[in-house]
């Protein structure tokens, strides 16, 4: 926003207001560990039922990355819906834990 002011010598000044730079709020990474108890089938309906905007297909990679490698990453995004998404999936009998992403 401009705010114009009067100098001296009788001409309009013109003064720009500082701008706000937000800092991005961290993002954190929502990961499945490997599940050797629960059918493939269900931790992918799982993923599905807990986070409905995976495809079949990312579900599928998902649960293959955690069965392959130890651990899959599932979604990332800010704190609190990560906080949501591994504590729903913790809930349904799958391990879920979050990070910092770098």
């Amino acid at each position: 926003m401009e705010t114009p002011s009067k100098s001296s010598g009788g001409a309009a000044v013109v003064e720009k207001e500082k701008e706000r730079v937000r800092k991005a709020s961290p993002l954190y990474k929502v990961l499945l560990h490997n599940d050797p108890v629960n059918s493939m089938e269900y931790v992918v309906a799982t993923l599905r039922q807990v986070l409905p905007q995976l495809s079949e297909q990312d579900a599928i990679a998902v649960m293959l990355e955690a069965h392959n490698t130890g651990i899959g990453l599932v979604i990332i995004c800010d704190l609190e819906p990560a906080e949501f998404y591994s504590q729903t999936l913790n809930s349904k009998g799958l391990t879920s834990t979050i990070e910092k992403e770098n």
